[in-house]
């Protein structure tokens, strides 16, 4: 009885931080939409793919050599990780439009997918019992990298897979291990060997 209750107050507290984090990406999101406007519904999703790429090593490289000679935080690449699967997400569910009502979908569609990743999230902490929390944020890294390559291949496969999970879920777990990052770097995680 006791460890549900602790349980439940958990997920509390990780649901709050969930919606906290992913409305600071959201904002993101949209500020950089008014800034830029829908330029980056040209990229293909594994140009997407690779910009995910970019930011997951930049956060490895980091973490191995103990520090950073740009300015961008490691927080704002976990959010990119957010934001960029998000993004791919929609360019796999919404074909390339003109209309000038494709900014009011996309907005949409980044909700629906937070919210499925919200889902997902809840459900696994459930069954796994939020084991996140005691991984070395590394750990978090790599599979966010493994990700990653599982996604490459799946791309290179052209989305054909024959037994395992296919882009979709990859994404969702990336935001998901984004996240699970970017809590743990809020509440002070010990193991971090760099500024965030």
């Amino acid at each position: 009885m006791l460890a549900s209750y602790i349980f439940a107050a958990n997920m509390t507290s990780t649901i709050n931080q969930f919606d906290i984090i992913t409305e600071r990406c959201s904002s993101t999101f949209r500020k950089k939409n008014t800034d830029y406007g829908m330029s980056w519904r040209i990229l293909r999703p594994q140009s997407l793919t690779d910009q995910l790429l970019i930011k997951a090593r930049r956060i490895r490289s980091i973490e191995e050599k103990g520090e950073q000679k740009i300015d961008d935080s490691i927080n704002q690449d976990y959010e990119g990780l957010v934001n960029y699967s998000v993004m791919a997400l929609i360019q796999l569910a919404i074909e390339t439009s003109d209309d000038s009502d494709e900014q009011v979908e996309v907005f949409k569609q980044y909700d629906q997918w937070i919210g499925k990743a919200k889902s997902l999230m809840e459900n696994k902490n459930h069954d796994y019992g939020e084991v996140w929390r005691d991984m070395r944020l590394s750990s978090i890294t790599d599979l966010i990298l493994m990700k990653l390559l599982r996604i490459k291949q799946i791309e290179d496969n052209n989305g054909r897979t024959v037994i395992s999970e296919g882009l979709e879920a990859n994404y969702l777990d990336i935001i998901n291990y984004s996240i699970f990052a970017l809590i743990r770097i809020s509440e002070g995680n010990k193991d971090m060997m760099y500024d965030a």
